[in-house]
């Protein structure tokens, strides 16, 4: 998908979870909102190159958005609320395979959670969860998540339960890694995470793991990765 259009700066620093200091060219220091709810472990070192977006909405206390960061020499979208619709493109381009004859409806209340997608075709129903995974757990393995996450293990059981009434249910790993290869569940950082994620596999939930490409420019998926888990 397209991205707004951007500014670069320097991280100087990202605190209090949403805000994120960066430096200007001048020396001019901003504070922007940062939309993104995990640690983002790896992606928040100050010195690292950031580009970020500006808001005209007079209502904002903070105009700014930081919007990708660069890691390892590529950029890497850190921006969450983006992820749905790289998906969401994704699906209607067929860069995600399978579901070309669905009709794709978002954010759609499944037990108690809000699952991203519902997908339906006829008769069939497909649920997807996405997930963007910035981390890496190794050089070349993409891992999620990079906190303790409640939500993410509801979300894994809430597929479960999807396909316990034979549906079909979806975990969508959307990989803004550009080194890597594979993906598997950081289970050094959240081993329930990981635990339930073989437990609902096992149970019929299906793993996808996509890598996209970011430029200042576009994020778009690529590729299908290995999952390991």
């Amino acid at each position: 998908m397209i991205l707004p259009q951007m500014q670069s700066g320097t991280l100087r620093r990202r605190y209090k979870r949403f805000l994120t200091d960066i430096e200007l060219a001048g020396g001019e220091v901003i504070t922007a909102h940062t939309p993104n709810t995990g640690s983002m472990k790896q992606c928040s070192e100050p010195g690292a190159r950031v580009m970020f977006s500006c808001s005209d909405n007079p209502t904002r206390k903070y105009p700014h958005t930081l919007e990708l960061i660069e890691v390892a020499d590529s950029w890497v979208d850190i921006n969450t609320q983006r992820s749905n619709k790289i998906v969401a493109e994704a699906l209607a381009q067929g860069s995600v395979k399978g579901f070309g004859a669905y009709q794709v409806i978002p954010e759609q209340r499944l037990g108690e959670s809000r699952i991203d997608f519902r997908l339906e075709h006829g008769i069939d129903t497909v649920w997807i969860e996405v997930k963007n995974v910035t981390y890496m757990g190794t050089p070349a393995c993409a891992c999620f998540p990079d906190a303790v996450t409640r939500r993410g293990q509801r979300h894994l059981h809430a597929l479960r339960q999807a396909c316990a009434r034979g549906e079909r249910g979806i975990i969508l790993f959307l990989i803004q890694r550009a080194e890597a290869q594979v993906f598997a569940p950081a289970a050094d950082i959240d081993p329930d995470y990981a635990r339930i994620l073989r437990e609902v596999l096992h149970a019929g939930v299906e793993p996808l793991a996509y890598q996209t490409v970011t430029t200042p420019d576009e994020c778009r998926i690529i590729r299908r990765l290995p999952v390991i888990v």
